[in-house]
């Protein structure tokens, strides 16, 4: 079996998985990285017609993509990927007439999808609009801050919100600040200055004066929500808070632009149950925003957990099909 050399235990543990799966539903043909081929790649026909996507959304995928223009990602042929992930999870419960019973499990004020709003409700790789920069002022052809899925529902006070979700499967850690290794950072950019010190000036973070993205001004703006800040000493977004930060910049922003129609916005990550990695970057985050409840984390087996309680048929088929695939 020809898998990546560079796994912790979880990782090698969920792609060898992945890789029997693959070899028993899919077939043996490898597809490449870099001129070599591993078993735990899929074979571009095998991925052009997403093999490993599960079958009743496949078609349910192309249609959202040709009218949202997402990017599939890079490693979407990659058994691993999470974006086939996210999509394996949430499509074939958005499609339930049971969503919003299962959707509680994790969001207890869920009360129905906002079908109104986006594709039906929801939306693979959410950014606030097309042919912009965004609240974030992030986003451009190469770059910039997306919400694996976005999805709008009215809570019990029927107000209209936006559920922003992260979806990791063996990923070691959220991405990095990407402004810290920039090559055009000059002798202001000091990583090592504290939450605090870039408030009072923020343009000693790339980020603010070499990229002129909104994250600090967003961040002004919502400076209570990031309140805990006092127990970091240096910038806390350097390393793997940097990309929570980012998707809760992007959840308040929309919340808080009056072309949107949301009242309230949130954000989660959902992650596999053996992915341990992440929880140090999460437990940070929480001591940050003093525990905010517009932020939590859930793994991936709540959400099978309670589609398997409404005891409908497609469901139970789909929780089979989704377990048997991601060792859960």
């Amino acid at each position: 079996m020809k898998i990546a050399s560079n796994l912790n235990p979880v990782q090698r543990s969920i792609q060898e998985h992945l890789v029997r799966w693959k070899w028993e539903h899919i077939g043996h043909a490898c597809g490449t990285y870099r001129d070599t081929p591993y078993d735990s790649i899929l074979a571009a026909h095998d991925s052009d017609t997403l093999a490993h996507i599960y079958p009743p959304i496949r078609e349910l995928v192309m249609a959202h993509q040709k009218q949202f223009k997402f990017k599939f990602h890079k490693h979407f042929n990659h058994m691993a990927s999470s974006q086939a992930a996210n999509m394996n999870l949430f499509l074939p419960i958005l499609q339930s007439p049971f969503s919003a019973d299962i959707f509680r499990a994790v969001k207890p004020d869920f009360n129905r999808i906002a079908t109104e709003f986006l594709h039906n409700g929801w939306q693979i790789e959410y950014c606030d609009g097309f042919g912009k920069e965004g609240v974030l002022g992030d986003k451009n052809a190469k770059a910039g801050t997306d919400a694996d899925i976005a999805i709008a529902y009215y809570n019990h006070d029927d107000e209209l919100c936006l559920w922003l979700v992260e979806h990791k499967l063996t990923e070691a850690e959220f991405t990095t600040c990407g402004g810290a290794k920039s090559n055009g950072r000059t002798a202001i950019h000091d990583c090592a200055n504290s939450f605090a010190e870039i408030m009072g000036n923020k343009d000693k973070c790339y980020y603010h004066s070499g990229a002129r993205y909104n994250y600090w001004k967003i961040t002004e703006n919502n400076h209570g929500l990031f309140s805990g800040h006092t127990l970091f000493p240096n910038c806390p977004f350097k390393h793997g808070m940097n990309q929570l930060w980012r998707n809760m910049l992007l959840a308040v922003g929309v919340e808080q632009d009056d072309s949107q129609p949301y009242t309230y916005a949130s954000f989660s990550v959902v992650h596999h149950p053996e992915n341990y990695f992440l929880d140090r970057s999460m437990n940070d985050f929480r001591k940050l925003t003093n525990d905010s409840d517009r932020f939590n984390s859930f793994t991936s087996n709540l959400l099978v957990d309670a589609a398997l309680k409404t005891e409908d048929r497609d469901l139970a088929t789909w929780a089979t099909w989704y377990r048997n695939l991601y060792k859960i």
